[in-house]
């Protein structure tokens, strides 16, 4: 787009994708479709070759290709499974970068207010925090439980009941806790706490057995190193870990600024599987990796087609469904096209 267009855009220039997804939004949005809810997340691509001529860097893979360059793509979508937009940066951006970009971009791309922002943990940093609530922008952000010492000590370690939050699956339990004025929601889901107990038991089982056959080897084993203590010239295991690691067995901590029940703000949280499901159809269903193109114009182009498809494919399943069932199974739109 020209110059004077370009007001807003993130790293990637304003261009002709960004005119087609605002068109799409506002030819499919009416009066019973509000924009009061977005999910937000993040995920790496790798590229045959350079990547463009700035797109392609290297960062943190999470396709586990470091040896290749990278780019980071994000996804909104909104509480209905629609997506909204999608955005490119290079690959050794990191995603508590990316959040206040975006949210400050819906605004501006589809005329909409404060909409509450749901996004995972890897999102969260104190400063993306401060950011979000100078400009008062409501959110639902996943916590890291074992680096942030708030959590660990005075939200995990805080008495009080339980509530139990009925879902498609296991129920899950949820309690609220406030540390000065901060909002943190603690979850637990028995079922995945059992599994995290056994998956444990398995590796220390396996680490005892590993220790009589020598100890050296043991500390390039990142599922072993965690639970190792040194004692003279060898490692033992530390039981004081072991027994540290049970506390976050099935749990996980959100942080809200909302005035959304406890309740809701689990279960608004526990949506962001419709960003999860898109992606896993860009990058197997739809083939979006990898990708060899040479120039960043046609890398965007091709990330935009895979965004194209899984727009369309959700407005199809709407399409086939009984009109009274429309709306209402709009949620389900991912979890079809997967």
């Amino acid at each position: 787009m020209p110059q004077e267009q370009q007001a807003g855009h993130t790293f990637s220039p304003r261009c002709t994708k960004d005119i087609i997804e605002e068109e799409l939004f506002f030819h499919t949005r009416d009066l019973f479709l509000s924009l009061d809810l977005v999910f937000f997340d993040t995920t790496s691509i790798y590229f045959e070759g350079e990547g463009g001529q700035t797109i392609g860097k290297r960062g943190y893979n999470k396709d586990h290709r470091p040896d290749l360059k990278q780019m980071v793509v994000g996804a909104v979508v909104d509480g209905n499974g629609r997506p909204i937009c999608c955005e490119l940066w290079p690959g050794n951006t990191a995603d508590v970068t990316t959040l206040l970009p975006v949210a400050k971009r819906l605004s501006s791309r589809f005329s909409v207010g404060r909409v509450c922002l749901v996004a995972d943990r890897g999102m969260i940093s104190q400063d993306s925090i401060s950011d979000l609530e100078a400009d008062n922008w409501p959110y639902i952000l996943g916590a890291r439980m074992r680096n942030q010492k708030e959590i660990r000590q005075d939200v995990l370690s805080r008495a009080g009941r339980y509530q139990i939050v009925k879902t498609n699956g296991t129920p899950l339990k949820i309690k609220e806790v406030s540390v000065e004025g901060r909002r943190y929601v603690v979850c637990l889901n028995e079922d995945q706490a059992k599994k995290d107990a056994a998956d444990r038991q398995a590796i220390i089982s396996g680490l005892s057995e590993a220790l009589k056959n020598g100890d050296k080897s043991l500390v390039e084993n990142k599922g072993y190193r965690k639970y190792l203590c040194t004692e003279g010239p060898h490692f033992r295991i530390d039981e004081d870990k072991v027994k540290a690691e049970a506390r976050f067995d099935g749990k996980w901590v959100l942080r809200t600024n909302t005035t959304l029940s406890s309740a809701q703000v689990a279960l608004k949280y526990k949506q962001l599987w419709m960003v999860e499901y898109l992606f896993r159809s860009a990058k197997s269903l739809l083939g979006t990796r990898p990708v060899f193109h040479k120039y960043d114009r046609t890398i965007r182009g091709h990330v935009f087609c895979s965004f194209l498809a899984l727009f369309f494919a959700a407005y199809s399943k709407i399409a086939l469904m009984p009109k009274d069932a429309a709306w209402s199974g709009l949620i389900h739109c991912c979890r079809w096209i997967t």
